[in-house]
């Protein structure tokens, strides 16, 4: 059935979600508050600071008043920076008059409150203006979906009919969506990933080779756990596409802005002039801060989120960091058993 959807966040991820939707034949308005941005994508059905050479159906409206794209909207897709995702919502609070699905596509930790992305969307957003909150997550390049690569994510929610229209909506012969219900796994999972990316780009950048890389993922997947599961999560969620299939797309890909930023580092820039250098938000650096005060305050050891905050926030020499985890005590592998 023909849904309209809303999506707000016209960056890469943003535009490559309204493609997929507008090719299934969904009515599609993406707001922004960039007035070049949007009437690039109106006049020309590009976008070319997120996606170069990409041509946009030209059915996708882009509009700059929140109230223009969400009147009578099935569902919203909030597809905006973790720093960016309360006010957004304060924003679409003030102006929406029905009840709409809830979806987000963002991937972070709020910075002090250390909150998940659909925990600030409940607090944001009264009940009578929400009908489910749904995470859309999972390993996945804008660059590789807008040209019909083979992807696969979860769509979680505690409403698993609101999980399933999100499936229905998005699905088709490229973009294959599952379903969950473990919110705080899926999440945890989306947002601690990019904290190991900015590792395994430093590997990279070091010089090392696929040993190292291997050994940080696979390590870098007990962090994420580990605290996950102090937080609520259930621990097979890791080992699915929001866990390990999100940590070994972002740890892998030139297309992982972690990735590059991590690779910087390791080449020796500073992070001013990599953040300079990139010219899009990094969420991993935000999130880097935020998991470690948050497993400080649950008292959970994740050395390498550790490693990388020390690198991040204290200036720490790169490769003095990388040797310093390698002389940590021994420790054992396993933590968690199935009975």
């Amino acid at each position: 059935m023909k849904q309209k959807i809303a999506v707000l966040g016209p960056g890469s991820w943003g535009t490559a979600l309204a493609q997929v939707l507008s090719e299934n034949g969904h009515e599609v308005r993406i707001w922004g508050n960039n007035p070049a941005q949007i009437d690039e994508i109106n006049t020309y059905h590009t976008n070319r600071h997120y996606l170069p050479d990409v041509k946009l159906p030209e059915n996708i409206v882009a509009v700059k008043d929140i109230n223009e794209a969400i009147q009578d909207c099935d569902a919203v897709l909030f597809v905006v920076p973790t720093k960016a995702m309360r006010s957004v919502a304060q924003e679409f609070a003030k102006t929406v008059k029905h009840q709409p699905v809830i979806i987000h596509a963002s991937k972070g930790l709020e910075q002090e409150s250390h909150k998940r992305i659909s925990e600030i969307l409940i607090e944001e957003i009264p009940a009578e203006n929400r009908k489910a909150v749904v995470v859309l997550s999972g390993p996945s390049h804008a660059e590789e979906v807008v040209r019909h690569d083979i992807t696969t994510i979860t769509a979680a929610s505690r409403d698993q009919s609101a999980a399933q229209y999100v499936q229905d909506l998005f699905m088709n012969d490229y973009f294959r969506i599952y379903t969950n219900d473990d919110v705080i796994g899926v999440e945890t999972g989306a947002a601690l990933k990019n904290i190991i990316a900015i590792g395994a780009g430093a590997i990279h950048g070091l010089g090392y080779g696929d040993d190292a890389k291997a050994a940080i993922m696979t390590r870098g997947l007990a962090e994420i756990s580990r605290l996950g599961v102090a937080m609520g999560a259930n621990p097979l969620t890791f080992i699915g596409l929001s866990g390990v299939g999100d940590l070994i797309v972002t740890c892998t890909s030139v297309h992982s802005r972690n990735w590059r930023a991590g690779n910087l580092l390791g080449k020796g820039h500073s992070l001013d002039e990599v953040l300079d250098n990139m010219g899009m938000i990094v969420e991993g650096v935000a999130t880097t801060k935020a998991a470690m005060e948050l497993a400080q305050s649950l008292k959970i050891e994740m050395p390498i989120t550790e490693t990388i905050y020390n690198v991040l926030y204290d200036s720490k020499p790169i490769k003095e960091a990388a040797r310093d985890i390698m002389l940590r005590d021994g420790r054992k592998e396993n933590e968690f058993t199935l009975k």
